[in-house]
């Protein structure tokens, strides 16, 4: 329903994860029952979690972890990981500048080039652990010049992501190393590529089914909506995570009686909680990615900070860093068990049991959960 904000403009109401609840179901189930596994390409995976691609929070061994624990980690291939050999003592020097130097030695960071050997010294660690699945990201200027290195090394997942991701990307060149002038037809592109593509972000009914028009096998939901993003008032653009995840999903189910393929849906952002995940899933969302929850993780690289990758644009960077502190082991973080009440670790345990409270069997089912508009009831109490 459109709102009239004021002669000559209409906006239609969007929600967030703190303005729903899910409501109960009349039956229940045992939270060990519950199959929360789903599938992206030919991979399956046991937890519905993908790791955002930050330097903060994903190094090639927390991406082993992240994989050994049934996760899939997404490694940034123009981060500080395939800059400097010695990127966890550059990561370990930036955690102990003050705010004001930080996210200008963060800027000189990036300006050094990405080198091609150390995207495949720093997938070939990943893959080192068998079974783990190896996913890499580059920015729509960037993934022409990079992704045969990926490939060659043994890149299993291709993730293309930025701020906003539309399904034909035009970037020029600059003499100072900028983005390539060639346009990115994201279609064709993914045809080439022999790899599952994950693209995003995007936050809306028709920007989502464009991208799964393009042959890509997940999309990501989220723009502005992570802990240390600024985009939404550096530009002015995003929606609210609750109302976008629906869009796209509707979009998935189009797609679907279109095509017949199957496009997954990944919440990208805006959780902090075990709550906040399963909001995702039951707004549509089939695995959701997270930043900032890892970054609190005692293996985390970023040692209590965090930090989106647009943080680092020499031009207009949309983001800073912010301490999250350090909370518990990775795994405590994912699996628990919590130490305490907060929501912020056992966050798969806490989607199970959220499942369970529905009588949802699996996320298929749990995507059918009534939600409910209730911003009381996500107040604190006193």
């Amino acid at each position: 329903m459109e709102i009239e904000i004021g002669r000559g403009k209409k906006a239609r109401r969007a929600y967030g994860f703190d303005e729903i609840t899910i409501v109960p179901s009349r039956r229940t189930r045992n939270p060990d029952e519950v199959d929360i596994a789903w599938k992206l390409g030919p991979y399956r995976f046991e937890l519905p979690l993908v790791a955002s691609p930050m330097d903060a929070s994903i190094s090639p061994s927390t991406a082993r972890a992240i994989g050994s624990l049934g996760g899939l980690a997404v490694l940034d291939l123009e981060g500080v990981w395939t800059r400097y050999e010695d990127a966890d003592e550059q990561l370990a020097k930036l955690a102990d500048l003050p705010e004001a130097e930080a996210l200008a030695r963060l800027r000189e960071l990036h300006a050094a080039p990405v080198r091609a050997d150390l995207i495949t010294e720093r997938i070939r660690e990943i893959k080192s652990e068998p079974g783990v699945v190896v996913a890499g990201s580059l920015t729509p200027q960037r993934v022409r010049k990079h992704y045969e290195v990926a490939l060659e090394a043994g890149l299993d997942v291709l993730a293309i992501l930025g701020t906003v991701v539309s399904a034909e990307h035009v970037a020029k060149e600059d003499p100072r190393g900028g983005p390539t002038s060639e346009v990115l037809n994201l279609k064709e592109f993914i045809a080439e590529v022999p790899v599952p593509v994950v693209v995003g972000g995007c936050s809306s009914y028709h920007t989502g089914l464009h991208l799964m028009r393009t042959g890509a096998a997940g999309v990501l939901v989220g723009v502005g909506a992570g802990a240390g993003s600024t985009v939404r008032r550096v530009l002015g653009v995003g929606l609210p995570q609750a109302t976008a995840i629906a869009d796209v999903a509707g979009a998935r189910s189009t797609h679907v009686l279109e095509t017949g393929e199957y496009v997954q849906v990944i919440a990208d952002g805006g959780m902090r909680t075990g709550g906040d995940l399963a909001k995702a899933i039951a707004c549509g969302a089939d695995a959701v990615m997270l930043g900032a929850p890892l970054a609190r993780a005692e293996e985390a690289p970023g040692r209590g900070w965090h930090w989106t990758p647009a943080a680092a644009h020499r031009d207009l960077p949309r983001g800073g860093r912010v301490h999250v502190g350090t909370a518990a082991p990775l795994q405590e973080i994912l699996l628990g068990p919590s130490r305490d009440g907060s929501g912020t670790t056992n966050l798969v345990g806490a989607l199970r049991r959220s499942m369970a409270t529905c009588g949802s069997l699996d996320l298929a089912e749990f995507n059918r959960a009534e939600i409910a508009i209730a911003p009381a009831a996500n107040l604190p109490t006193a």
